[in-house]
């Protein structure tokens, strides 16, 4: 039976531990908070006094949360959700937001879109920082359990408690170094040519790659790769090609050159997708604005 009141629990507190559960280091999550290695391992001590659980346990170098700890961390966070919400009350403003507002998204999104979010962010909201997570193929669990408030994704994961709002669109584009071949100009010559491309997981391949095989135009894949980002190192200095969005020029695809697929393609769409919960929240709601506002000129150059 612990000795503690719970009514010494405090947002503090509840940040502390998802904070902790997040990195996985003592050492990371003072470096988040902005506090001291001992003032973590204090404040852990006094939230396993109330909890009356360990909370984490030594794992090679770092450590590992408790079961416990874990399902403490998910009801912890919606409680700083709600606290949120609870101290903006009616008035909002972005100005005086103090927060970490995690999105998932793979490095197409995360490199096109959220460095310009950033930057607005860093003018408008100077509290607000950006955890980035991956969302590979994002499930409708990751809102629901909060592990992320938001996703960016071509893919929005189905739920009658999972809203989305549509971007914009990009056309595929077919990369190759220029220094070593030139741009396939027939369906000939594409079907030809080997290929590199992303594969998520061994049963989820990009929609692009799916539908043209739905559509019988087979390609050889000499290489796949679990993300955009690692496609132009097998690309440069090889007769490979890849197709994946233009967008992709200004910067993981930079110095390649591209032309159009000489297949016919789809164009892929993007979404922002978030759960019901906060579908009225004044800084959820704003910072959807944000994110529109700054993924308007990226449809615009498509």
């Amino acid at each position: 039976m612990s000795n503690f009141d719970w009514l010494d629990l405090d947002a503090k507190l509840l940040r502390l531990l998802v904070t902790v559960v997040d990195t996985g280091s003592i050492t990371g999550a003072a470096q988040r908070l902005g506090v001291t290695q001992s003032a973590v391992s204090h404040l852990l001590d006094k939230l396993r006094g109330i909890t009356g659980d360990a909370l984490f346990t030594k794992s090679g170098r770092g450590i590992v949360a408790t079961a416990r700890a874990q399902v403490l961390a998910e009801r912890a966070r919606e409680l700083l959700g709600d606290l949120e919400r609870f101290a903006q009350a009616e008035q909002f403003d972005p100005a005086n937001w103090q927060t970490t507002f995690t999105v998932a998204a793979n490095d197409f999104q995360r490199d096109a879109l959220l460095p310009l979010l950033m930057q607005r962010l860093r003018q408008l909201a100077p509290g607000v920082s950006l955890r980035v997570i991956a969302s590979d193929v994002p499930t409708p669990e990751m809102l629901r359990q909060q592990q992320c408030q938001l996703i960016i994704s071509p893919r929005p994961p189905e739920g009658a408690d999972i809203l989305q709002k549509r971007l914009f669109a990009d056309r595929y584009r077919v990369f190759y170094d220029p220094a070593v071949r030139v741009a396939p100009r027939t369906r000939k010559d594409y079907l030809a040519a080997e290929h590199v491309t992303v594969l998520y997981t061994p049963q989820r391949a990009l929609d692009l790659d799916q539908h043209l095989l739905n559509k019988g135009i087979a390609r050889h894949f000499r290489v796949t790769v679990p993300g955009f980002a690692g496609l132009a190192s097998f690309v440069r200095g090889t007769e490979l090609l890849t197709t994946v969005p233009g967008l992709l020029r200004d910067h993981l695809m930079r110095g390649l050159a591209d032309a159009e697929v000489p297949v016919p393609c789809p164009v892929m769409p993007m979404y922002m997708i978030w759960h019901l919960r906060h579908q009225q929240d004044a800084a959820h709601r704003w910072l959807r604005g944000q994110i529109e506002d700054v993924a308007r000129p990226l449809g615009e150059r498509t």
